[in-house]
């Protein structure tokens, strides 16, 4: 792909985003082309070593804040009419309130995937401070003479402080997870108000 095609193409996919920061982001990766086209490469290797335009698209997208990319998206291309302004106020109560249902679900749903995170590590959290408390109470039963109970609570302790190497590296891979879903839902959310359009 010439450097060319690969500001056409990268133009499309970044359509929707404000005027600027199109321009600014493809003067920088223009620049990126360039340098490496100076450190002797052809232009079809460089443009092919920056990555490909639906990479870059997508880091681009999601460096730029939600609310910047809807601002220039809603902002209406026209003034309103006077039967459009009468439509949208007499249908507020309905689309107002899907707006408000569809918001509230998302919503509801993102706490609850971090309330079971959340439920996740504190189950960690139990199972670890049992470990050590077992062997507390191992002593507590060897000073005493009940001998095989200490056996026992040590062995308790022991699966505890199993289960809780176990339990944080679900933990661990769960969180990443989460965190890696709320970065896609974020980009999600984003490419909507990008608008696909030729340019």
């Amino acid at each position: 792909m010439t450097k060319q095609e690969f500001v056409i193409k990268l133009r499309k996919k970044l359509s929707g985003l404000p005027r600027q920061e199109i321009d600014e982001r493809i003067n920088f990766y223009v620049e990126m082309i360039d340098d490496r086209i100076e450190e002797g490469l052809t232009e079809e290797q460089a443009v092919a070593d920056i990555g490909t335009v639906d990479e870059i698209a997508t880091q681009i997208i999601s460096d730029i804040p939600l609310g910047k990319i809807a601002k220039e998206r809603i902002k209406p291309q026209r003034q309103l009419e006077a039967w459009e302004i009468v439509l949208l106020v007499l249908g507020a109560p309905i689309w107002f309130s899907i707006v408000v249902a569809l918001v509230s679900v998302v919503f509801s749903l993102y706490m609850v995937l971090w309330s079971v995170i959340i439920s996740f590590w504190a189950v960690l959290v139990s199972v670890a401070v049992c470990s050590p408390a077992l062997v507390i109470a191992a002593i507590v039963a060897a000073i005493g003479g009940n001998g095989w109970n200490a056996v026992l609570l040590v062995g308790g302790s022991i699966v505890c402080a199993g289960c809780a190497i176990l339990f944080y590296l679900g933990c661990k891979y769960a969180t990443k997870g989460a965190i890696w879903l709320s970065k896609q839902i974020v980009v999600g959310i984003k490419k909507c108000f990008v608008k696909k359009e030729n340019v």
